[in-house]
């Protein structure tokens, strides 16, 4: 089956940007985690100490406390900031299109801004393997942003049902993370196949868990009533 226009556009911008080089950093704040993604391109996260990012970074470790309490908060910082440069592309151009097409051009837009820090995601993606603790850190950082992603998409993102999604979304993006660091093709070929796979199994199953919300939902509206029942018969007999 042809790929729709939506994605021969994704993969000519993958193409363009799989190369791109980072912005150069202006703000203390910007160097801080850029030297912390050049560390965890070499090293593994868990070993990345603070003096060695105040070095890499060319500031005092009094600064680096002042903007950042640990390394998880850099790591999020990052996150947020490839949050941010997504959700500012313009996707008007895919309004019309399916939420399969849409959430698809989203991801492929994050995996482009991604693209410059490949060797930090591939190590990050094996320090979590070794680290429960981080891996459950990692997981909702990535639930926050996905949840972005789909808002990005028009898809909804709040209340239970968009809890799930986000957290759905989180897994499948992941699995496709560790098809993108070792695709080296300037295409990302096996990443878009990866990627449209994964959302095929993602909408097989949005349907049941769609239902699964709605029975919580359901049960709080039905108690929310009764209680709002009790309460007026409760004025009723106080007023007699």
């Amino acid at each position: 089956m042809a790929r729709r226009p939506a994605r021969k556009a994704a993969r000519k911008t993958a193409r363009a940007n799989s190369a791109a080089a980072p912005a150069a950093p202006q703000t203390d704040r910007e160097r801080i985690i850029a030297a912390f993604l050049t560390l965890l391109a070499e090293q593994r996260f868990e070993t990345i100490g603070f003096a060695d990012i105040a070095a890499r970074a060319g500031v005092s470790l009094g600064l680096l406390r002042g903007e950042f309490p640990s390394t998880l908060a850099i790591l999020a910082a990052h996150i947020k900031a490839v949050d941010r440069t997504v959700l500012n592309a313009d996707f008007g151009d895919m309004a019309e299109e399916p939420d399969r097409e849409r959430l698809f051009d989203v991801l492929m837009r994050r995996l482009e801004t991604l693209a410059p820090h490949r060797e930090a995601v591939r190590s990050l993606i094996r320090s979590a393997r070794r680290d429960p603790p981080l891996a459950l850190a990692l997981n909702a950082l990535a639930v926050r942003s996905q949840q972005w992603m789909l808002t990005a998409a028009g898809i909804p993102a709040s209340g239970p049902r968009g809890v799930i999604r986000a957290q759905g979304l989180a897994i499948l993006f992941a699995s496709v993370l560790r098809v993108w660091v070792h695709d080296e093709d300037s295409g990302l070929a096996r990443t878009m196949a990866a990627l449209d796979r994964a959302l095929a199994r993602g909408q097989r199953v949005a349907g049941f868990l769609d239902d699964l919300c709605y029975i919580p939902s359901r049960i709080y509206r039905l108690r929310s009533r009764r209680r709002r029942r009790r309460d007026e018969d409760g004025e009723e007999h106080a007023a007699a």
